[in-house]
């Protein structure tokens, strides 16, 4: 069992982490670095961190069945794509090794938190120039983009919802709830099978990780009642300074730059 203090820290960084994945997306921030604090290697925490915010985006894939029943024939493609490549990512975790993935912690996490600041603009910025309305337009350049998106999920994940919202842009997919739905979709997809790997692979803490799990299930579960008094916006910014802030840390820590 965890010493009393990591399991109250994992506790509570699993309910912030389910409100924000309920909200905004971003709480592998608050979950990530408690995994870290615990003492497992780096390899360890990120897995055990990929379970433990897993019914997030699984969840609300069950509020979404009627958008989703729209697309029920061409996201076929999409969801054999993002399958592969979550498996893809999933493995190369696996055999990256702990001194490679802590020299990439860092950078994956500042480039997690650029995605939350520029989420919103990227948005905007593809709907204006993407064309047409609600349809998949699948290319073979779109399946590759699918693909490293997926492959960056199963290695890390954060940031990915917004990811997928970008690349369903491109494709057509400007109705803001069908957007959610097949972003959710794919990202549970994603992220169910690099779990099921990565758990496979025994580099889960399941000590540590049922802690965590219990913590985001019943943040995600006060998700909505936060999100009448905690705006999207707000919460979004918080989560882009955390990153910011951890970002800086972990390159003090991992590059012995003396932050």
């Amino acid at each position: 069992m965890p010493e009393p203090w990591i399991t109250l820290l994992l506790l509570i960084t699993g309910v912030l982490a389910g409100m924000c994945n309920a909200i905004a997306g971003g709480g592998t921030f608050f979950t990530f670095p408690a995994f870290l604090a615990s003492g497992i290697p780096p390899v360890v925490a990120n897995a055990s961190n990929a379970v433990a915010v897993w019914p997030g985006h699984a969840l609300a894939v069950v509020g979404y069945r009627r958008e989703l029943s729209r697309f029920s024939a061409s996201i076929v493609g999409s969801m054999i794509v993002v399958l592969s490549g979550g498996i893809v990512g999933a493995l190369l975790l696996i055999y990256v090794g702990n001194t490679a993935f802590s020299k990439l912690i860092p950078f994956l996490i500042l480039f997690a938190a650029l995605l939350f600041a520029s989420g919103h603009s990227l948005g905007f910025w593809l709907s204006a120039r993407t064309f047409g309305a609600d349809q998949m337009r699948p290319s073979l350049l779109t399946r590759l983009v699918e693909f490293l998106f997926a492959v960056y999920g199963g290695f890390f994940g954060a940031g990915l919802g917004i990811m997928l919202m970008a690349g369903l842009l491109i494709l057509g997919v400007h109705d803001l709830q069908a957007n959610n739905a097949l972003k959710n979709l794919l990202a549970a997809t994603i992220n169910t099978v690099a779990v099921l790997v990565l758990a496979v692979s025994g580099l889960v803490s399941w000590p540590l990780t049922i802690v965590a799990f219990i913590g985001a299930m019943f943040g995600g579960l006060l998700g909505a009642r936060v999100a009448r008094v905690l705006p999207a916006v707000w919460l979004r910014r918080v989560v882009v300074v955390i990153g910011l802030v951890l970002s800086v840390y972990y390159f003090g820590k991992y590059y012995d730059v003396g932050v």
